[in-house]
Formats: structure tokens, C-alpha cells, sequence
């Protein structure tokens, strides 16, 4: 006697119940553990597991950093390609993929806004155009930045993600590095504070010029600072480097940064920095009576 029935059904695949996670999560480099993209979107891109500070978008730290109805400014800026580079490929055709991917016409954004009381003039770099390469848009969107910051009084930030000087542009490129550090000059002479932070990577010639010549030079944990990079150095010199070398850690520890900081922590941070140096609201009363 038969106790059940059994029924045949056909499998059938219903594209419209299947649940698509492709995309969703990602691997930390760090710790390799496996991370919701969507967790760690809301954690500011640090694996919640290990600490791993991601790379983070201008305009995601931006928004993070400044409060609402802050303003984007010196965007219109393009590159004219001085050189007509080729290579392997055109420089005009690298410039035209990059602004699709990021939605940016160069590798920095400029931002006037207010950091908790403090108003402030924010320039950030961007990594994902061209490694965040410092061509002459670069250069004189931050001179712009340099400019805005003696006009108002504002303190300045300059956040730096960059592997250095843009090669596509020649000596074009490396002139940006003595005129920026002029216009840094200027702003220290007006007494006018000036934060550098430096994030994953900041090398070549930014490391060279206006990253290291802050009133307070900072960093994002495990950030890889320096001139040249460490393989360069390993076979230049034919020995092997310490452990850590050109890591945040590693230059707080030998004096080359004044701190790091963790990512949830920066505004905090800074928007105490400036109220000690008697930036923020000093140069908005002094706007104000203008």
C-alpha cells in the first residue's frame, strides 16, 4: 500500500526569481574578508573587519567632510593636451575615457563650504582619473583653491590621492609644482592655515610639493606616501626595505607626519585643528566687515 504520491514537476527557471548577487559584495585586500558593498559604503569605504581605509571619491569625501549646501566651484577646466601625446595611447583619448568613468573634467574638485563652524576651502584630488595624475588643470584648480583661500580668509585643505606628476603633459606638469608651492608660500605669509591630508597613494611630485607643506601634515592609516615607490627604492639602493616603509604609520613614526587618522574620525578631527589655529571664524568676521 502506498503511503504518499509522488508528483513529477519539471524545473523550471524563472529569470524573474532569481536573486542577482553579482557586484554586491567585495573582497578586502587586506584581511580577505568578504564585505556587503552596501555596508561598506556606509562605513566611508573601511573594511569593518580589519580597518582597511578604501579608496574614497572626491565628491563622496566632500560631502562627508562639509556641511549641506556647500558649493562646488572651479570644475570648468579642461586639459589642451600641450603636448599631443601618443604612446601607446592617445592622451586625448585617456582624458575622454577617464571624464566618462568619473563625471570630473580633471583629477581635483574644488568645494567652498563650512567644516562644523568653520568655513573653509576644500580641494580633492581623485584618484580613479588617471591615478589622480597632477597635470596643469590640476595644478591651476588648486592655485585657484590657494587664490579663494587669501581672497576670503578661509583656511585651506587640500586632500591629495595621486601617483604624482601627470608624464602625458611634460615640464607642463612639473611647473605646477613650484606654483603651487608659491601660492602656498603667499597663504603662509597672510598667516592663513593650511591642512595637508594625505591618503592612499600620495607620491611623485605632489609628495614633492604641496602635500608635505602643510601648517599640519596628516594622513588615513596604511596610506602609501612617498617620492618614489618602494620597489623603485629596493632596486635602486639592492637591499630590502623595513617593514611598513612609506606607510603612514611608518612616517608618523619617524616624524614625516604630525598624525593619522581614521576616516570616521577626520571631521572631528579637523574641525578641531582649525579652531586651534584660529582659522574658521576669525576669517568669517573678518569677511563679514569687509
Amino acid at each position: 500500500m502506498s503511503w504518499f504520491k509522488r508528483d513529477n514537476h519539471e524545473i523550471v527557471n524563472d529569470s524573474t526569481k532569481t536573486v542577482r548577487t553579482e557586484g554586491l559584495w567585495t573582497k578586502c585586500g587586506s584581511c580577505g574578508a568578504i564585505l556587503f558593498k552596501a555596508d561598506l559604503e556606509a562605513n566611508l569605504q573601511v573594511c569593518s573587519h580589519c580597518g582597511k581605509h578604501f579608496r574614497f571619491d572626491a565628491r563622496s569625501r566632500i560631502a562627508n567632510l562639509l556641511e549641506p549646501g556647500y558649493e562646488l566651484v572651479d570644475l570648468e577646466l579642461r586639459s589642451t593636451d600641450p603636448l599631443q601625446f601618443t604612446d601607446l595611447k592617445p592622451y586625448k583619448k585617456r582624458l575622454l575615457e577617464a571624464q566618462s568613468k568619473t563625471g570630473l573634467n580633471d583629477a581635483i574638485v574644488n568645494a567652498v563650504g563650512n567644516l562644523g563652524p568653520h568655513p573653509v576651502v576644500l580641494s580633492v584630488m581623485e584618484y580613479s582619473f588617471i591615478g589622480g595624475s597632477m597635470g596643469a588643470v590640476v595644478g591651476e584648480t588648486i592655485a585657484r583653491a590657494i587664490d579663494r583661500s587669501l581672497e576670503t580668509k578661509r583656511p585651506l585643505i587640500i586632500i591629495a590621492a595621486s601617483g604624482g606628476a601627470r608624464m602625458m603633459e611634460g615640464i607642463a606638469s612639473l611647473m605646477q609644482l613650484a606654483k603651487i608651492s608659491a601660492g602656498l608660500a603667499k597663504l603662509d605669509d597672510a598667516g592663513i592655515p593650511y591642512i595637508s591630508l594625505m591618503t592612499d597613494p600620495t607620491t611623485g611630485g605632489v609628495t614633492a610639493s604641496f602635500a608635505m607643506l602643510g601648517d599640519l601634515n596628516i594622513a588615513e592609516p596604511g596610506a602609501l606616501i612617498g617620492f618614489a615607490g618602494p620597489r623603485v627604492i629596493e632596486q635602486t639602493i639592492r637591499q630590502k626595505l623595513p617593514e611598513g616603509f612609506q606607510r603612514s604609520e611608518f612616517l608618523l613614526e619617524h616624524g614625516f607626519l604630525d598624525a593619522v587618522v581614521k576616516r570616521k574620525d577626520l571631521k572631528a578631527y579637523l574641525t578641531q585643528a582649525i579652531g586651534w589655529m584660529g582659522g574658521g571664524k576669525k576669517a568669517a568676521a573678518e569677511v563679514a566687515a569687509v
